[in-house]
């Protein structure tokens, strides 16, 4: 089954026509700098994909940590321009994640970082807002307590006009925050979520029925991912394990009702790509695809739009740095739903 799974990969990087439709293919559509942590979403009349820009994974040739948000614009999804480029002096920005708020303003909630000697001394999450899709504002702190300096808010998820996410702190707090927000800047616990393996980043998606899913990312104990499910008023929470290891967690729900999941796959031989799995709330997950990539990769971000996925994550399998180190682009992926 890998072998098959290659061999598509190879084929859609090159452009070729894969499968009985013939519609799968991937591009390239950022690669300056090292761009990484990509999201995805349609607002007003065009697609947006945000990411960090650096120079590496972390650090620079200087030891300093100062990510930077960039925000792509296409009408079209095949040209993309720059909107925005996001910095804040003292921070790394990271996972810059990109929703629609309930009042109809294009939302990015990003992690910030902040080291010294590179050493992490806090993390406060940051976000900013348009109402164009072409100006931003300075990213600016999340309002909510936050116990030591330490918290992760991964992605905005917005349903019935409220937003939202799950809060992650450093290794060894071992605890999960499912939060919710009306304005995307201020923010109220609704529960705890215990589990042990150190959990950590979170995706937040609703089942036609209203019922709540979490799919967790673990990475202690036997760092299998965890499927969470829920009804309102979400404080009750039944967690089941799945048969994989994932990074970078994505979630959507298909029309069918099938539930489709992405994120870094881990094979036995200890190397990464970017998977796509498909299953059900029952947590009977089987892998379904992986596109282009290698070394650093994955962390991708879902759109289905008129039968297709479109997957944006990225990848160190094909760009180096001039020392020849490998640096990370921006992939786009539009895959056929059957």
């Amino acid at each position: 089954m890998k072998s098959i799974i290659t061999l598509l990969s190879v084929a859609l990087l090159a452009g070729v026509s894969c499968g009985a439709d013939g519609d799968n293919r991937v591009e390239r559509i950022w690669d300056q700098g090292y761009s990484a942590f990509p999201s995805i979403v349609r607002y007003q009349d065009a697609m947006y994909v945000s990411f960090r820009e650096g120079v590496s994974h972390i650090f620079d040739e200087n030891g300093i940590a100062a990510g930077k948000t960039r925000i792509l614009r296409s009408t079209d999804g095949k040209r993309w321009e720059s909107v925005a480029l996001l910095s804040k002096d003292g921070y790394d920005l990271r996972d810059p994640k990109l929703s629609v708020t309930a009042d109809g303003r294009l939302m990015v909630i990003q992690g910030g970082s902040v080291y010294v000697d590179k050493k992490l001394v806090k993390r406060i999450p940051q976000v900013s807002f348009s109402s164009d899709g072409l100006s931003f504002s300075d990213p600016e702190p999340v309002d909510y307590p936050i116990p030591g300096g330490f918290a992760w808010f991964w992605r905005m998820t917005w349903h019935n006009g409220t937003g939202y996410t799950v809060s992650y702190g450093e290794p060894d707090d071992g605890g999960l925050e499912l939060l919710k927000t009306t304005d995307g800047l201020h923010f109220e616990k609704i529960t705890d979520i215990e589990l042990g393996g150190f959990p950590n980043e979170t995706t937040v998606r609703f089942l036609p029925d209203g019922r709540m899913l979490l799919l967790i990312r673990r990475e202690k104990e036997d760092k299998k991912a965890y499927l969470g499910i829920s009804e309102a008023p979400f404080t009750n929470w039944e967690l089941r394990p799945l048969p994989f290891q994932i990074g970078g967690p994505e979630l959507a729900v298909l029309p069918d009702g099938t539930l489709l999941a992405g994120g870094r796959a881990y094979f036995e031989d200890a190397h990464t790509e970017t998977g796509l799995w498909k299953g059900s709330a029952r947590g009977d997950f089987e892998l379904w695809k992986t596109l282009p990539s290698g070394g650093d990769n994955s962390y991708p971000g879902f759109l289905i739009e008129d039968g297709k996925l479109l997957v944006v994550y990225y990848s160190s399998h094909e760009l180096t740095r001039p020392d020849g180190r490998p640096r990370a682009g921006i992939y786009l992926a539009r895959v056929r739903i059957r």
